[in-house]
Protein backbone atom coordinates (compact mmCIF):
# COMPACT_ATOMS: atom_id res chain seq x y z
CA UNK A 1 0.00 0.00 0.00
CA UNK A 2 1.40 3.34 -0.80
CA UNK A 3 1.95 7.18 0.93
CA UNK A 4 4.05 4.84 1.94
CA UNK A 5 3.89 2.09 4.15
CA UNK A 6 -0.01 3.67 4.72
CA UNK A 7 -0.27 0.86 7.83
CA UNK A 8 2.40 -0.80 9.29
CA UNK A 9 1.21 -4.26 8.93
CA UNK A 10 3.08 -6.11 11.76
CA UNK A 11 0.59 -3.84 13.93
CA UNK A 12 -2.38 -4.56 12.31
CA UNK A 13 -4.90 -7.65 13.88
CA UNK A 14 -4.28 -10.03 11.42
CA UNK A 15 -6.94 -12.61 9.85
CA UNK A 16 -6.81 -15.56 8.30
CA UNK A 17 -9.94 -14.23 5.92
CA UNK A 18 -8.83 -12.00 3.44
CA UNK A 19 -10.68 -9.48 1.55
CA UNK A 20 -10.92 -11.38 -1.34
CA UNK A 21 -12.72 -14.23 0.66
CA UNK A 22 -15.89 -11.44 1.58
CA UNK A 23 -15.71 -10.06 -1.97
CA UNK A 24 -14.14 -11.77 -4.12
CA UNK A 25 -15.37 -15.30 -4.67
CA UNK A 26 -17.81 -16.07 -7.14
CA UNK A 27 -21.56 -15.03 -6.72
CA UNK A 28 -24.04 -17.72 -4.84
CA UNK A 29 -27.62 -17.04 -4.58
CA UNK A 30 -28.62 -16.91 -0.97
CA UNK A 31 -31.88 -16.36 0.48
CA UNK A 32 -31.95 -12.68 1.51
CA UNK A 33 -33.36 -13.59 4.74
CA UNK A 34 -31.25 -15.76 5.70
CA UNK A 35 -28.97 -12.56 5.56
CA UNK A 36 -28.00 -10.47 8.20
CA UNK A 37 -29.42 -6.95 7.49
CA UNK A 38 -27.74 -3.74 8.27
CA UNK A 39 -30.35 -1.03 7.48
CA UNK A 40 -28.78 1.51 10.49
CA UNK A 41 -25.79 2.27 8.51
CA UNK A 42 -21.97 2.73 9.57
CA UNK A 43 -20.46 5.22 11.72
CA UNK A 44 -16.65 6.59 13.10
CA UNK A 45 -15.87 8.43 16.01
CA UNK A 46 -13.21 9.37 18.24
CA UNK A 47 -10.45 9.72 15.83
CA UNK A 48 -6.68 9.38 16.61
CA UNK A 49 -3.92 9.90 14.30
CA UNK A 50 -3.39 5.81 14.77
CA UNK A 51 -6.76 5.11 14.56
CA UNK A 52 -11.04 5.41 15.19
CA UNK A 53 -13.48 3.48 16.62
CA UNK A 54 -15.58 2.10 13.55
CA UNK A 55 -19.97 1.25 14.40
CA UNK A 56 -22.63 -0.58 12.86
CA UNK A 57 -25.09 -2.96 13.54
CA UNK A 58 -26.79 -6.38 12.58
CA UNK A 59 -30.57 -8.11 13.11
CA UNK A 60 -29.25 -10.97 14.60
CA UNK A 61 -26.15 -12.55 15.73
CA UNK A 62 -23.28 -12.20 13.85
CA UNK A 63 -19.45 -11.46 13.34
CA UNK A 64 -18.31 -7.99 12.34
CA UNK A 65 -15.97 -8.22 9.90
CA UNK A 66 -14.11 -4.56 8.31
CA UNK A 67 -12.13 -3.57 5.51
CA UNK A 68 -9.78 -0.67 5.56
CA UNK A 69 -8.26 0.69 2.29
CA UNK A 70 -6.59 3.78 1.23
CA UNK A 71 -8.97 3.87 -2.28
CA UNK A 72 -12.58 4.04 -2.38
CA UNK A 73 -12.28 0.66 -4.33
CA UNK A 74 -10.92 -1.06 -1.91
CA UNK A 75 -7.75 -2.61 -3.52
CA UNK A 76 -5.44 -4.01 -1.33
CA UNK A 77 -7.44 -3.76 1.65
CA UNK A 78 -6.99 -5.30 5.23
CA UNK A 79 -9.43 -7.31 6.52
CA UNK A 80 -9.61 -7.11 10.36
CA UNK A 81 -12.07 -9.40 12.66
CA UNK A 82 -14.50 -7.14 14.48
CA UNK A 83 -16.44 -8.25 17.56
CA UNK A 84 -19.89 -10.88 17.74
CA UNK A 85 -22.69 -8.94 18.08
CA UNK A 86 -25.28 -10.51 20.34
CA UNK A 87 -28.42 -9.34 21.80
CA UNK A 88 -26.70 -8.62 24.59
CA UNK A 89 -25.79 -5.71 23.17
CA UNK A 90 -28.59 -5.02 21.04
CA UNK A 91 -26.22 -6.53 17.97
CA UNK A 92 -24.70 -3.15 18.01
CA UNK A 93 -20.78 -3.81 17.29
CA UNK A 94 -17.74 -1.07 17.64
CA UNK A 95 -14.29 -1.97 16.12
CA UNK A 96 -11.34 0.22 18.11
CA UNK A 97 -8.99 0.34 15.23
CA UNK A 98 -5.70 1.11 17.10
CA UNK A 99 -3.00 0.25 14.65
CA UNK A 100 -0.51 2.65 13.04
CA UNK A 101 -2.13 4.67 10.54
CA UNK A 102 0.38 6.43 8.15
CA UNK A 103 -1.08 9.55 5.98
CA UNK A 104 -3.43 12.43 6.35
CA UNK A 105 -5.48 11.53 3.29
CA UNK A 106 -9.39 9.66 3.66
CA UNK A 107 -9.55 6.31 5.07
CA UNK A 108 -12.24 4.66 3.47
CA UNK A 109 -13.93 1.47 5.47
CA UNK A 110 -16.52 -1.13 4.77
CA UNK A 111 -18.20 -3.07 6.71
CA UNK A 112 -19.96 -6.66 6.79
CA UNK A 113 -21.74 -8.56 9.18
CA UNK A 114 -21.66 -12.49 8.91
CA UNK A 115 -24.03 -14.73 10.29
CA UNK A 116 -22.92 -16.75 13.33
CA UNK A 117 -26.11 -19.27 13.06
CA UNK A 118 -25.11 -19.74 9.25
CA UNK A 119 -21.29 -19.07 9.09
CA UNK A 120 -20.06 -18.11 5.60
CA UNK A 121 -23.37 -16.20 4.53
CA UNK A 122 -22.96 -12.54 4.86
CA UNK A 123 -24.55 -9.11 4.87
CA UNK A 124 -24.68 -6.70 1.98
CA UNK A 125 -21.51 -4.35 2.47
CA UNK A 126 -21.63 -0.77 3.88
CA UNK A 127 -18.96 1.71 3.36
CA UNK A 128 -18.02 4.68 4.82
CA UNK A 129 -14.60 6.93 4.99
CA UNK A 130 -13.46 9.24 7.43
CA UNK A 131 -10.28 11.40 7.78
CA UNK A 132 -7.93 11.02 10.51
CA UNK A 133 -6.30 13.81 12.43
CA UNK A 134 -3.39 15.94 11.21
CA UNK A 135 -0.07 15.45 12.26
CA UNK A 136 1.13 18.63 10.62
CA UNK A 137 -0.42 21.73 10.24
CA UNK A 138 -3.40 21.75 7.89
CA UNK A 139 -7.00 23.35 7.43
CA UNK A 140 -9.71 21.69 9.26
CA UNK A 141 -13.04 22.06 9.78
CA UNK A 142 -15.60 20.46 12.05
CA UNK A 143 -19.39 21.40 12.51
CA UNK A 144 -20.94 21.33 15.91
CA UNK A 145 -24.78 20.96 17.43
CA UNK A 146 -27.23 19.55 19.71
CA UNK A 147 -30.84 18.51 20.42
CA UNK A 148 -32.40 15.87 18.25
CA UNK A 149 -35.83 15.06 17.99
CA UNK A 150 -37.25 16.68 20.95
CA UNK A 151 -40.98 18.33 21.91
CA UNK A 152 -42.69 15.99 19.47
CA UNK A 153 -40.75 16.92 16.24
CA UNK A 154 -38.92 13.63 14.79
CA UNK A 155 -38.76 12.46 10.83
CA UNK A 156 -41.24 14.00 8.66
CA UNK A 157 -39.47 12.40 5.25
CA UNK A 158 -42.60 14.98 3.19
CA UNK A 159 -40.77 17.74 4.63
CA UNK A 160 -37.28 16.12 3.52
CA UNK A 161 -36.60 14.58 7.06
CA UNK A 162 -33.92 15.65 9.23
CA UNK A 163 -32.48 18.30 6.41
CA UNK A 164 -30.05 19.74 8.73
CA UNK A 165 -27.83 16.36 8.94
CA UNK A 166 -27.89 16.62 4.89
CA UNK A 167 -26.78 20.53 4.98
CA UNK A 168 -23.67 19.75 7.21
CA UNK A 169 -22.60 16.79 5.22
CA UNK A 170 -22.37 19.12 2.23
CA UNK A 171 -19.68 21.47 4.00
CA UNK A 172 -17.76 18.72 4.24
CA UNK A 173 -16.48 19.05 7.72
CA UNK A 174 -13.44 16.35 9.22
CA UNK A 175 -15.87 15.83 12.10
CA UNK A 176 -19.43 16.51 13.76
CA UNK A 177 -19.34 17.12 17.30
CA UNK A 178 -22.66 16.56 19.27
CA UNK A 179 -23.25 18.62 22.18
CA UNK A 180 -25.31 16.33 23.85
CA UNK A 181 -29.14 15.41 23.72
CA UNK A 182 -29.00 12.94 21.26
CA UNK A 183 -31.82 11.76 21.76
CA UNK A 184 -35.12 12.63 23.63
CA UNK A 185 -36.12 9.83 25.50
CA UNK A 186 -38.53 11.51 27.67
CA UNK A 187 -40.63 12.66 24.31
CA UNK A 188 -43.10 10.54 23.10
CA UNK A 189 -44.41 11.31 19.58
CA UNK A 190 -47.25 11.75 18.27
CA UNK A 191 -47.85 10.64 14.36
CA UNK A 192 -49.50 14.43 13.38
CA UNK A 193 -49.14 17.18 14.79
CA UNK A 194 -51.22 20.71 13.51
CA UNK A 195 -48.64 23.79 12.80
CA UNK A 196 -50.00 26.90 12.78
CA UNK A 197 -49.88 28.07 9.03
CA UNK A 198 -52.28 25.07 8.67
CA UNK A 199 -50.75 22.33 7.51
CA UNK A 200 -49.76 19.04 9.23
CA UNK A 201 -46.39 17.61 10.90
CA UNK A 202 -46.16 14.23 10.06
CA UNK A 203 -43.95 11.80 12.40
CA UNK A 204 -42.54 8.50 12.06
CA UNK A 205 -43.63 6.97 15.00
CA UNK A 206 -41.56 3.74 16.29
CA UNK A 207 -42.96 1.43 19.42
CA UNK A 208 -40.26 3.12 21.30
CA UNK A 209 -41.49 6.95 20.40
CA UNK A 210 -44.89 5.74 21.69
CA UNK A 211 -44.02 6.23 25.25
CA UNK A 212 -41.03 7.58 27.61
CA UNK A 213 -38.13 5.12 27.78
CA UNK A 214 -37.89 3.11 30.90
CA UNK A 215 -36.65 -0.19 30.12
CA UNK A 216 -33.32 -1.03 28.38
CA UNK A 217 -34.87 -1.79 25.04
CA UNK A 218 -36.85 1.72 24.96
CA UNK A 219 -33.78 3.84 25.41
CA UNK A 220 -32.38 1.44 22.56
CA UNK A 221 -34.91 2.14 20.04
CA UNK A 222 -34.59 6.13 21.01
CA UNK A 223 -31.24 5.75 19.75
CA UNK A 224 -32.45 3.24 16.46
CA UNK A 225 -35.11 5.87 15.68
CA UNK A 226 -32.57 8.41 14.62
CA UNK A 227 -31.02 6.28 12.50
CA UNK A 228 -33.85 5.86 10.31
CA UNK A 229 -33.34 9.11 8.64
CA UNK A 230 -31.54 9.17 5.02
CA UNK A 231 -29.90 12.53 6.32
CA UNK A 232 -28.70 11.53 9.27
CA UNK A 233 -27.55 7.75 7.97
CA UNK A 234 -25.22 9.47 4.97
CA UNK A 235 -23.71 12.03 7.26
CA UNK A 236 -22.74 9.36 9.68
CA UNK A 237 -21.38 7.10 6.72
CA UNK A 238 -18.74 10.04 6.24
CA UNK A 239 -18.46 12.05 8.78
CA UNK A 240 -16.73 10.79 11.95
CA UNK A 241 -18.27 12.08 15.55
CA UNK A 242 -17.54 13.01 18.77
CA UNK A 243 -20.50 13.06 20.82
CA UNK A 244 -21.51 13.88 24.88
CA UNK A 245 -24.21 13.19 26.09
CA UNK A 246 -26.67 15.75 28.36
CA UNK A 247 -30.47 14.79 30.31
CA UNK A 248 -32.49 13.86 27.61
CA UNK A 249 -30.27 10.75 27.10
CA UNK A 250 -32.46 9.83 30.01
CA UNK A 251 -35.06 12.50 31.11
CA UNK A 252 -35.44 16.15 31.29
CA UNK A 253 -33.43 18.03 34.02
CA UNK A 254 -32.10 14.49 35.85
CA UNK A 255 -29.42 14.83 38.45
CA UNK A 256 -28.27 11.73 40.16
CA UNK A 257 -29.93 10.40 43.21
CA UNK A 258 -33.00 12.38 41.82
CA UNK A 259 -36.93 10.39 42.98
CA UNK A 260 -39.26 10.71 40.31
CA UNK A 261 -42.21 12.65 40.60
CA UNK A 262 -43.77 12.29 37.51
CA UNK A 263 -46.66 9.68 36.77
CA UNK A 264 -45.41 8.75 33.16
CA UNK A 265 -42.80 6.98 34.98
CA UNK A 266 -43.02 3.73 37.03
CA UNK A 267 -39.37 3.51 37.19
CA UNK A 268 -39.22 6.62 39.89
CA UNK A 269 -35.29 5.71 40.51
CA UNK A 270 -33.32 8.79 37.94
CA UNK A 271 -30.04 6.47 38.38
CA UNK A 272 -31.62 3.32 37.05
CA UNK A 273 -33.21 4.87 34.21
CA UNK A 274 -29.64 6.67 33.62
CA UNK A 275 -27.53 3.49 33.50
CA UNK A 276 -29.94 2.23 30.85
CA UNK A 277 -29.68 5.02 29.22
CA UNK A 278 -26.11 5.65 29.24
CA UNK A 279 -25.31 1.87 28.31
CA UNK A 280 -27.66 2.46 25.24
CA UNK A 281 -25.82 5.72 24.43
CA UNK A 282 -22.72 3.86 24.59
CA UNK A 283 -23.84 0.85 22.36
CA UNK A 284 -24.90 3.39 19.61
CA UNK A 285 -22.26 6.00 19.76
CA UNK A 286 -18.81 5.46 18.06
CA UNK A 287 -16.91 6.28 21.58
CA UNK A 288 -14.25 4.68 22.80
CA UNK A 289 -14.58 3.08 26.56
CA UNK A 290 -12.04 3.75 29.05
CA UNK A 291 -10.38 0.85 30.21
CA UNK A 292 -10.49 1.93 33.82
CA UNK A 293 -13.51 3.37 33.41
CA UNK A 294 -15.85 1.74 30.77
CA UNK A 295 -18.49 4.46 31.35
CA UNK A 296 -16.71 7.70 31.52
CA UNK A 297 -17.83 10.04 29.18
CA UNK A 298 -15.27 12.94 29.77
CA UNK A 299 -12.34 12.98 27.81
CA UNK A 300 -9.95 14.56 25.42
CA UNK A 301 -9.00 14.42 21.71
CA UNK A 302 -6.00 15.69 20.05
CA UNK A 303 -6.70 17.14 16.70
CA UNK A 304 -3.01 17.77 15.32
CA UNK A 305 -1.03 20.37 16.50
CA UNK A 306 -3.17 23.20 16.73
CA UNK A 307 -6.24 21.90 17.76
CA UNK A 308 -7.48 19.59 21.22
CA UNK A 309 -11.17 19.11 21.88
CA UNK A 310 -12.05 18.71 25.57
CA UNK A 311 -15.73 16.98 25.65
CA UNK A 312 -16.94 16.87 29.25
CA UNK A 313 -19.72 15.46 31.25
CA UNK A 314 -21.80 17.72 33.12
CA UNK A 315 -24.30 15.33 34.16
CA UNK A 316 -22.83 12.00 36.11
CA UNK A 317 -20.79 14.36 38.30
CA UNK A 318 -23.52 17.06 39.66
CA UNK A 319 -25.21 17.74 42.54
CA UNK A 320 -28.98 18.28 43.33
CA UNK A 321 -30.83 20.86 41.17
CA UNK A 322 -31.66 23.63 43.80
CA UNK A 323 -31.83 27.54 44.38
CA UNK A 324 -28.04 27.28 43.17
CA UNK A 325 -26.98 30.00 45.85
CA UNK A 326 -24.67 28.20 48.43
CA UNK A 327 -22.03 30.37 49.60
CA UNK A 328 -19.43 27.46 49.83
CA UNK A 329 -19.19 24.40 47.53
CA UNK A 330 -19.68 21.27 48.44
CA UNK A 331 -21.54 17.99 47.01
CA UNK A 332 -24.49 19.83 46.20
CA UNK A 333 -23.16 22.37 43.93
CA UNK A 334 -20.51 19.77 42.11
CA UNK A 335 -21.35 20.43 38.77
CA UNK A 336 -18.13 18.66 36.89
CA UNK A 337 -17.31 17.12 39.69
CA UNK A 338 -14.18 17.43 41.83
CA UNK A 339 -12.27 14.70 39.86
CA UNK A 340 -13.42 15.82 36.38
CA UNK A 341 -12.27 19.19 37.32
CA UNK A 342 -8.66 18.32 38.18
CA UNK A 343 -8.22 16.21 35.21
CA UNK A 344 -9.91 19.37 32.80
CA UNK A 345 -7.10 21.53 34.71
CA UNK A 346 -4.21 19.34 34.46
CA UNK A 347 -5.53 18.26 30.38
CA UNK A 348 -5.99 22.18 29.47
CA UNK A 349 -2.09 22.90 30.93
CA UNK A 350 -0.26 20.23 29.39
CA UNK A 351 -1.92 20.02 25.93
CA UNK A 352 0.57 21.50 23.64
CA UNK A 353 -2.30 22.41 21.01
CA UNK A 354 -2.85 25.99 20.02
CA UNK A 355 -6.70 25.98 20.24
CA UNK A 356 -8.33 24.26 23.29
CA UNK A 357 -12.05 23.59 22.24
CA UNK A 358 -14.01 22.64 25.60
CA UNK A 359 -17.19 21.19 24.75
CA UNK A 360 -19.34 21.26 26.77
CA UNK A 361 -22.92 20.35 27.14
CA UNK A 362 -24.63 23.14 28.43
CA UNK A 363 -23.95 27.22 28.83
CA UNK A 364 -22.33 28.90 31.28
CA UNK A 365 -23.79 32.39 31.48
CA UNK A 366 -27.64 31.84 30.59
CA UNK A 367 -30.23 30.66 32.83
CA UNK A 368 -31.83 27.34 32.71
CA UNK A 369 -34.00 26.99 35.23
CA UNK A 370 -35.32 23.15 35.65
CA UNK A 371 -39.23 24.30 35.83
CA UNK A 372 -39.67 24.37 39.84
CA UNK A 373 -40.70 27.43 41.07
CA UNK A 374 -41.50 28.48 44.95
CA UNK A 375 -38.54 29.28 45.02
CA UNK A 376 -36.80 28.82 41.42
CA UNK A 377 -34.57 25.95 40.70
CA UNK A 378 -31.62 25.88 38.43
CA UNK A 379 -30.86 22.77 36.03
CA UNK A 380 -27.53 24.88 34.77
CA UNK A 381 -24.52 26.94 36.32
CA UNK A 382 -25.77 30.74 36.31
CA UNK A 383 -28.31 31.88 39.41
CA UNK A 384 -28.94 35.60 38.21
CA UNK A 385 -26.82 38.27 38.69
CA UNK A 386 -24.59 38.54 41.78
CA UNK A 387 -21.22 37.37 42.91
CA UNK A 388 -20.31 33.61 42.44
CA UNK A 389 -22.47 31.41 44.33
CA UNK A 390 -23.53 27.69 44.06
CA UNK A 391 -22.40 25.76 41.13
CA UNK A 392 -20.79 29.28 39.54
CA UNK A 393 -18.40 28.55 42.52
CA UNK A 394 -16.92 25.45 40.26
CA UNK A 395 -16.33 27.35 37.29
CA UNK A 396 -14.64 30.26 39.25
CA UNK A 397 -12.23 27.84 40.21
CA UNK A 398 -11.55 26.48 36.93
CA UNK A 399 -11.45 29.85 35.25
CA UNK A 400 -9.11 31.14 37.98
CA UNK A 401 -6.97 28.04 37.33
CA UNK A 402 -7.05 28.68 33.34
CA UNK A 403 -5.53 32.40 34.40
CA UNK A 404 -3.13 31.48 36.75
CA UNK A 405 -1.51 29.02 34.48
CA UNK A 406 -1.43 31.38 31.74
CA UNK A 407 -3.73 28.71 29.46
CA UNK A 408 -4.72 31.09 26.29
CA UNK A 409 -6.94 30.24 23.32
CA UNK A 410 -9.66 28.47 25.06
CA UNK A 411 -13.03 28.44 23.33
CA UNK A 412 -16.41 26.78 24.83
CA UNK A 413 -18.82 25.01 22.49
CA UNK A 414 -22.11 24.72 24.11
CA UNK A 415 -25.93 23.83 22.81
CA UNK A 416 -28.93 22.78 25.09
CA UNK A 417 -30.77 26.13 24.84
CA UNK A 418 -32.41 25.73 21.37
CA UNK A 419 -31.28 28.65 19.67
CA UNK A 420 -27.79 29.93 17.94
CA UNK A 421 -25.66 32.77 20.01
CA UNK A 422 -22.37 34.28 20.74
CA UNK A 423 -21.35 35.07 23.76
CA UNK A 424 -18.10 37.03 25.10
CA UNK A 425 -17.02 36.89 28.69
CA UNK A 426 -14.85 39.84 30.26
CA UNK A 427 -13.66 40.07 33.73
CA UNK A 428 -14.36 44.04 32.63
CA UNK A 429 -18.12 43.88 32.58
CA UNK A 430 -18.19 40.83 35.46
CA UNK A 431 -18.73 39.74 39.25
CA UNK A 432 -15.99 37.80 39.54
CA UNK A 433 -12.94 39.12 37.40
CA UNK A 434 -10.31 36.75 37.98
CA UNK A 435 -9.61 35.34 35.06
CA UNK A 436 -9.11 35.69 31.21
CA UNK A 437 -11.87 36.93 28.79
CA UNK A 438 -13.14 34.25 26.28
CA UNK A 439 -15.81 33.23 23.61
CA UNK A 440 -19.12 30.82 24.16
CA UNK A 441 -20.76 29.94 21.39
CA UNK A 442 -24.19 28.55 21.35
CA UNK A 443 -26.05 26.34 18.59
CA UNK A 444 -29.00 23.99 18.05
CA UNK A 445 -31.27 22.20 17.68
CA UNK A 446 -31.30 20.11 14.96
CA UNK A 447 -34.35 18.66 15.11
CA UNK A 448 -36.59 19.95 17.79
CA UNK A 449 -38.79 22.65 19.00
CA UNK A 450 -36.98 26.12 19.36
CA UNK A 451 -37.35 28.54 22.23
CA UNK A 452 -35.37 31.06 23.86
CA UNK A 453 -33.50 33.32 23.88
CA UNK A 454 -32.35 33.08 27.87
CA UNK A 455 -31.58 35.74 30.43
CA UNK A 456 -28.18 36.57 31.11
CA UNK A 457 -26.45 36.37 34.75
CA UNK A 458 -23.92 38.89 35.02
CA UNK A 459 -21.36 36.90 36.98
CA UNK A 460 -18.65 35.98 34.64
CA UNK A 461 -19.19 39.35 32.19
CA UNK A 462 -21.06 37.82 29.53
CA UNK A 463 -22.13 39.83 26.65
CA UNK A 464 -24.50 39.33 23.84
CA UNK A 465 -22.88 39.76 20.76
CA UNK A 466 -24.94 37.67 18.06
CA UNK A 467 -28.16 35.47 19.14
CA UNK A 468 -31.30 34.02 16.92
CA UNK A 469 -34.38 33.31 18.57
CA UNK A 470 -38.02 33.06 17.55
CA UNK A 471 -39.97 35.92 17.75
CA UNK A 472 -41.35 36.97 21.29
CA UNK A 473 -44.22 35.23 22.57
CA UNK A 474 -43.30 32.22 20.33
CA UNK A 475 -41.87 28.39 21.50
CA UNK A 476 -41.55 24.88 20.30
CA UNK A 477 -41.65 26.26 16.92
CA UNK A 478 -41.19 23.01 14.56
CA UNK A 479 -38.08 22.34 12.21
CA UNK A 480 -40.17 23.77 9.31
CA UNK A 481 -40.34 27.47 11.24
CA UNK A 482 -36.82 27.58 10.03
CA UNK A 483 -34.73 28.21 13.65
CA UNK A 484 -32.79 25.09 13.42
CA UNK A 485 -28.96 26.03 13.88
CA UNK A 486 -26.04 24.22 13.71
CA UNK A 487 -22.11 26.18 13.85
CA UNK A 488 -19.40 25.74 11.87
CA UNK A 489 -15.57 25.85 13.09
CA UNK A 490 -12.76 26.66 10.59
CA UNK A 491 -8.72 26.99 11.27
CA UNK A 492 -6.32 27.94 8.97
CA UNK A 493 -3.56 25.45 8.75
CA UNK A 494 -1.02 28.19 8.20
CA UNK A 495 -2.58 31.68 10.46
CA UNK A 496 -4.10 28.85 12.38
CA UNK A 497 -6.56 32.02 12.60
CA UNK A 498 -10.25 30.07 14.08
CA UNK A 499 -13.35 31.08 12.40
CA UNK A 500 -16.66 30.12 14.08
CA UNK A 501 -19.64 31.02 11.88
CA UNK A 502 -23.43 30.43 13.04
CA UNK A 503 -25.64 28.70 10.42
CA UNK A 504 -29.08 27.89 9.80
CA UNK A 505 -30.65 24.56 8.50
CA UNK A 506 -30.03 25.80 4.59
CA UNK A 507 -26.80 26.71 5.43
CA UNK A 508 -26.71 30.02 5.22
CA UNK A 509 -24.23 31.99 7.18
CA UNK A 510 -26.19 34.35 9.95
CA UNK A 511 -22.83 35.69 12.08
CA UNK A 512 -18.94 35.10 11.58
CA UNK A 513 -16.53 35.67 14.16
CA UNK A 514 -12.63 35.42 13.43
CA UNK A 515 -10.62 34.32 16.38
CA UNK A 516 -6.74 35.28 16.01
CA UNK A 517 -4.67 33.02 18.66
CA UNK A 518 -2.49 34.69 21.06
CA UNK A 519 1.26 33.15 21.22
CA UNK A 520 3.51 32.56 24.09
CA UNK A 521 5.42 35.70 23.28
CA UNK A 522 2.05 37.69 23.31
CA UNK A 523 0.57 35.96 26.54
CA UNK A 524 3.98 35.53 28.88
Amino acid sequence: MTRRNFLNRALWTSTALSAGTLLGAPAIVIAESRRPITAQGVMSGDMRTDGAILWSRADRPARMWVDIAERPDFKGALTLAGPDVLKASDFTGKLDVRHRLQGDGPLHYRVRFESLEEPGIFSAPLSGQLRLPPQTKRNVRFVWSGDNVGQGWGIDESRGGMRIYETMRRVQPDFFLHSGDTIYADGPLEERVALPDGTTWHNIVTPAKHKVAETLDEYRGQHAYNLLDANFRALNAEVPWLVQWDDHETLNNWYPGELLDDARYTVKSADLLAARGRQAFMEYMPIRRDPYDPERIYRRIPYGPSMEVFMLDMRRYRGPNTTNLQREQSSETAFLGAAQIEWLKRSLSDSTATWKIIAADMPIGLLVPDGKSQPQHFEAIANGDGPALGRELEIAGLLREIRNRNIRNVVWLTADVHYTAAHHYSPDRAQFQDFLPFWEFVSGPLNAGTFGPNGLDDTFGPQVVFQKAPPAGQENLSPAAGYQFFGQVDLNGESEVLTVTLKDSDGNALYRQDLIPERAAQSA
